[in-house]
């Protein structure tokens, strides 16, 4: 990995004074090995870091603190999307990944916010005033007594105070958002959480309906690697195909050749935008059945583009069948391994830095890849 960007950002240098900084590569070691395990939180790290012997051997002996573990993993998001472009990049170039046919699926996972912090604007309003006086009186107080509490605890309750206010702040920044994608008549109910603003309440896997965000990740069909990532606080997966077919053609240069979805997926306008130029997928996606029994589900309608019919008649014959098969078996597989390794509930708030730890996540399961994909070509030849 190139971690050159961290480096730079170093003081402490020889010729340099400062406190010795901790080794990027540990950090980064850390957080790979403690993701494939399914450890999501830096105290847990922090811990096995001083109990555990694995943990022990990647940190050489010396203990990390949890504070130092917590910012590292959600501090350079732009950094782990690189590094997840130049995971794919290295095990194309080995021949390993080819990004021409590739899975999409979405999985919503649990948000650091309960049902209890989502409040209608009035609500917002005075929880905003509340949090700015009570940021005023902590600042009051330590500037008449600066030596009623250590330095430490004194700069752990501002913050917590500062936070507070602003994330009631960003609540209501986003409350007209939410308010706009309502009926006219629901409008009054439109509520943000004060506890991460960017949460949505979604229906779950379970059918039950909790905060949370959605995490959309692409793969490749033949090796199940994950190619793409992105999230959103959208709960239906509608809208999302079309962003991450861009993202993968930026990363890789190139568009994947075929695309596989879900149903959730399969609006046409999306179905139209990716399949036309210069993108020129083409769309693997279950066709919705007609309200008329005695209707052919994969005639085109009258209405349908030329792009949309062709998705449709496709979607009937047995090769596209046979095809749509492999979507469950990468995309669904991919998920599935990550809930395994722990991606259940975000431990942090905010869609960035939720998107930090999908883009662990995707590092990770690319990592525990590699070494098969490399062993299994190795067989073949």
């Amino acid at each position: 990995m190139d971690l050159s960007d961290l480096y730079a950002r170093i003081d402490a240098v020889e010729g340099g004074a400062g406190r010795p900084a901790t080794d990027p590569r540990i950090l980064m070691a850390l957080w790979l090995y403690a993701t494939v395990e399914g450890v999501g939180s830096a105290r847990a790290l922090d811990r096995l870091c001083e109990e555990h012997v694995a943990y022990q051997w990647i940190c050489g002996g010396v203990s990390v603190n949890y504070h130092t573990l917590a910012d590292f993993r959600v501090q350079h998001v732009e950094l782990l999307d690189k590094l997840l472009t130049e995971s794919v990049a290295a095990l194309s170039f080995k021949g390993l990944v080819e990004i021409s046919r590739v899975a999409q699926d979405g999985i919503r996972v649990r948000a650091s916010a309960g049902a209890a912090s989502f409040r209608r604007a009035p609500t917002l309003q005075e929880c905003l005033q509340e949090a700015e006086q009570q940021v005023q009186l902590l600042r009051q107080e330590l500037e008449q007594d600066p030596a009623a509490c250590s330095r430490r605890q004194q700069a752990a309750r501002e913050r917590a105070r500062t936070e507070r206010q602003q994330r009631v702040a960003e609540a209501l920044r986003q409350l007209p958002e939410i308010e706009a994608k309502k009926k006219d008549d629901e409008k009054q109910k439109a509520r943000a959480s004060t506890t991460d603003p960017d949460a949505r309440v979604m229906k779950m896997a379970d059918g039950g309906f909790r905060p949370a965000l959605n995490i959309q990740f692409s793969t490749d069909t033949k090796a199940q690697v994950i190619v793409g990532v992105d999230i959103s606080n959208s709960g239906s997966d509608q809208g999302q195909m079309p962003p991450m077919v861009e993202q993968v053609t930026e990363r890789y240069g190139e568009a994947p050749k075929e695309v596989l979805v879900d149903g959730g997926f399969a609006k046409k306008e999306d179905i139209d935008r990716v399949s036309r130029e210069p993108l020129g997928c083409t769309v693997y996606a279950p066709v919705q059945k007609p309200k008329d029994p005695a209707r052919d589900p994969f005639a085109p309608y009258p209405g349908d583009t030329e792009t949309v019919a062709a998705w449709r008649t496709r979607m009937g014959t047995d090769e596209a069948k046979e095809i749509y098969k492999e979507r469950a078996q990468t995309a669904e597989c991919v998920n599935a391994i990550a809930r395994n390794r722990g991606l259940q509930r975000f431990l942090v708030r905010g869609i960035k830095k939720a998107k930090a730890i999908a883009l662990w996540f995707a590092l990770a399961h690319n990592m525990m890849r590699g070494p098969s994909l490399q062993a299994a070509a190795t067989a073949v030849g």
